[in-house]
């Protein structure tokens, strides 16, 4: 009896110590001030379905329509990779682990003629304006193609027109017009820490309005390669092929980021997904809605991140900071001063 007492005991106190811990990592998660703190398992969980209710209704499955013609002689056959790809399409690039996820079904052997390829991918109804819908979504998910079809939770269908597109960020603005359209709260990326929460909706494999958990793992990661503009977040929320242009939220239900690649090294989730800073998608947004495309500054200069490799070609002690590695002539830069070979560490 003793025995068995003493484990019953044993196992109470670890119930209580990880029912501790959870309720320290919750309510330090709510200490931001920009996140709710759960103070129990079920509140937590109720958290999380309010979430997956009221955000899908703004949450979209796009399908894309790409028209072909193939030539009616010649029997040349389509040379693709195993998705139909060719070998300028940066979509999946064989060998790259940074994948970004935009599901392609393509023939490998199409008919002659005109054909018609269709392609899936997530969007977000971000704003709504004398019944137009404004749909935030990736650039690589709706460029170029000949059709845009939408689809809501709740079964509704829609033809989309595309607003603007921005390559540099991997963004676009496409819009439709309809009843009763919600649209989803866009929250401040700028507060994300690592840790909080991290809620993907989107339609992987062409599974529509699904819902994945995680955290936020880490921001700024930069160098992927996968855009100009690069200041991802990175989460381990499960995001598979098709969430492309699918909405990150927090634990509160706003957008924090638009889902848009992938590491992985077998074409599905791995625990490392990008999601593109929802502050960064504000003013890319703005942009296209107002003018169709996006205006930035121009310096003209060719920057590097600056290392201990660098420092120490150029014998100086700082590795922090950029080295100017090209000036182009008659611009802001040049005439501010500027030489190729300068070390920038702060600026005014």
């Amino acid at each position: 009896m003793y025995s068995k007492r003493r484990n019953i005991k044993k196992h109470f106190l670890t119930l209580m110590i990880a029912l501790s811990a959870l309720s320290l990592i919750l309510g330090y998660a709510g200490s931001t001030g920009s996140i709710k703190a759960a103070t129990d398992p079920e509140e937590l969980e109720h958290s999380l379905v309010l979430v997956s209710e009221e955000v899908k209704l703004s949450v979209v499955s796009i399908t894309t329509v790409k028209v072909f013609k193939h030539p009616s002689t010649g029997g040349g056959r389509y040379h693709g990779d195993q998705y139909g790809r060719g070998p300028g399409d940066r979509r999946g690039r064989q060998g790259n682990p940074f994948d970004d996820f935009f599901d392609k079904f393509i023939p490998k052997a199409p008919p002659k003629g005109e054909y018609k390829t269709q392609s899936l991918g997530s969007g977000v109804i971000v704003r709504i304006d004398d019944g137009k819908g404004y749909i935030l979504t990736n650039n690589h998910v709706v460029a170029d193609m000949d059709e845009l079809k939408i689809k809501l939770s709740d079964k509704r269908e829609f033809s989309a027109e595309i607003v603007g597109t921005d390559e540099q960020t991997d963004l676009a603005v496409i819009k439709i017009e309809g009843e009763n359209l919600v649209a989803a709260k866009m929250g401040d990326s700028d507060i994300l820490k690592q840790g909080q929460w991290a809620i993907a909706i989107g339609n992987p494999f062409g599974l529509s309005h699904t819902v994945s958990v995680g955290v936020v793992s880490a921001m700024g990661r930069s160098g992927v390669g996968i855009a100009n503009y690069e200041n991802f977040i990175q989460t381990d929320a499960a995001i598979n092929p098709g969430n492309s242009g699918g909405p990150l939220l927090n634990i509160d239900g706003e957008i924090i980021g638009i889902n848009t690649a992938i590491f992985t090294r077998t074409g599905g989730y791995q625990g490392i997904g990008f999601a593109i800073p929802v502050n960064m998608a504000k003013a890319v947004l703005r942009d296209l809605i107002d003018k169709g495309k996006v205006t930035r500054g121009w310096l003209g200069v060719a920057i590097q991140n600056m290392d201990a490799s660098l420092a120490e070609q150029f014998g100086v002690a700082v590795t922090e900071g950029i080295l100017i590695s090209d000036i182009q002539d008659d611009s802001p830069a040049k005439e501010a001063g500027f030489e190729r070979g300068d070390i920038l560490i702060e600026f005014d």
